[in-house]
């Protein structure tokens, strides 16, 4: 097998902070010798989630078995899911801005066996993977990414589930989102969408909005094109792009994320 360097496009001080979380836990639970120094612990973590390396290529190049990889990796994602806010303490920060951005987007997973292979498609993206809905904030920073649902759940039921439009509504926080939360309501503000028009025996048409909805729509897209920088960051984590790893594994990473 051959060897290279490589590059992790991270900075020294969330090496530090995943570091510290490591020997914090390792005291807790009292443990006394690993195969592996907390730095590096954090060091294989950290490649593992941004890069997506399998656990055979991270046992190789750490110098530990593949069995070994595994559990620390799912060790430290079970220890980040417990340090991400929930929902209460992001509309917290929330109400701090001047407004907010919510959006949806499909993290890809293998394809499942059994019943709930296709409680897992995702018809609007075609391909297996689960539901991540986010807030950021008018400078496009990430301020909070919701627990995963199956890739199937469109984006204004998932935002329902989680309580998002609910909480914003209720200490008025302003929100923008696209087309997918029309008629979510609330303190969601959303596009105009064509309306719908039948003529006698002719098919449905669209009727394109007026000038000064144009106007409301081209602003309301300039705004909302911030929040993408949201997902940016969260698809920025590799092992978002494509997991290999369970939903229920793939939902505490994506709330440590």
């Amino acid at each position: 097998m051959l060897f290279y360097r490589a590059a992790l496009d991270l900075s020294r001080p969330t090496l530090t902070f995943v570091t510290g979380l490591v020997r914090d836990h390792r005291d807790q639970i009292g443990s006394r010798w690993r195969a592996l120094s907390p730095e590096r612990q954090a060091l294989l973590v950290l490649v593992h989630l941004r890069r997506n390396d399998t656990f055979a290529r991270l046992a190789a190049a750490f110098g530990i078995g593949a069995a070994t990889a595994h559990r620390y990796v799912t060790e430290f994602i079970a220890l980040l899911a417990d340090q991400a806010p929930d929902l209460r303490e992001a509309i917290r920060t929330c109400q701090r801005k001047a407004f907010v951005i919510l959006d949806g987007t499909l993290a890809p997973i293998d394809r499942l066996s059994g019943p709930n292979d296709r409680l897992y498609y995702s018809g609007k993206h075609h391909r297996h993977g689960v539901n991540i809905q986010f807030l950021t904030d008018p400078n496009g920073e990430l301020i909070w990414a919701s627990p995963t649902l199956p890739g199937s759940t469109h984006d204004l039921t998932a935002a329902r589930t989680h309580g998002i439009i609910h909480a914003l509504t209720s200490r008025a926080i302003a929100c923008y989102a696209d087309k997918a939360y029309v008629r979510a309501d609330g303190a969601i503000g959303t596009p105009y969408k064509r309306k719908k028009r039948r003529k006698p025996g002719k098919r449905k048409k669209r009727r394109k909005p007026g000038k000064r909805k144009k106007l409301f729509n081209q602003y309301h897209a300039k705004v909302r094109a911030l929040g993408e920088q949201g997902a940016a960051i969260l698809k920025g984590w590799h092992i978002l792009r494509k997991a290999r790893c369970s939903p229920s594994l793939q939902a505490a990473a994506d709330r440590g994320m």
